[in-house]
């Protein structure tokens, strides 16, 4: 078995990646701390032609270095938008015909594994700050929560390796 070299790898261009149609899902960051996860989730927003990543509160915008160290210049590609308040962007969002699903541990959270998004339905993703997680007031004005399946010790995990799992989950499922 022979490694693909980076030129067979059939790369769009940023421009293609632009025009190409987008899979109907928003990510959205409530003010998350880390700027190589900021960069991390662009990243895995390219790697799955998402339509946009909707950056909230205390979350580090582009340009900026430490993003771009992760992001690896999926900033350019991926659409995106700030909003001072995280809550500002579900309203957008719902008023835009998205059903918004915050990833969380909560009562009555449905399992990501259990999950089915509705065909063709434009989905908003909701990743929260990495100690506090996603706000309260952001779950209340969410359509549900989603919580990503944990059987260690810990029941948590990275931000970016959350959007990861959830992106390929969802992916499969619309797709």
């Amino acid at each position: 078995m022979r490694k693909l070299a980076n030129e067979e790898l059939n790369r769009k261009s940023v421009d293609e990646f632009k025009d190409s149609a987008k899979t109907p899902i928003v990510i959205v960051l409530d003010n998350v701390r880390s700027l190589n996860n900021v960069g991390s989730v662009f990243r895995t927003g390219d790697a799955f032609l998402i339509e946009a990543v909707y950056l909230c509160g205390i979350t580090g915008q582009p340009p900026h270095k430490e993003i771009q160290k992760t992001a690896l210049g999926a900033t350019e590609s991926v659409a995106w938008k700030y909003f001072e308040n995280t809550i500002d962007a579900v309203h957008a969002l719902i008023a835009d015909g998205y059903l918004v699903y915050a990833i969380e541990q909560a009562e009555s959270a449905i399992m990501l594994n259990n999950f089915m998004p509705a065909k063709r339905q434009k989905i908003a993703i909701i990743f929260g700050n990495e100690v506090k997680g996603v706000q309260q007031e952001v779950i209340d004005a969410s359509t549900d929560v989603i919580e990503i399946p944990q059987v260690g010790t810990k029941h948590s995990l990275n931000i970016a390796v959350s959007v990861g799992i959830v992106m390929w989950d969802l992916y499969l499922k619309i797709k």
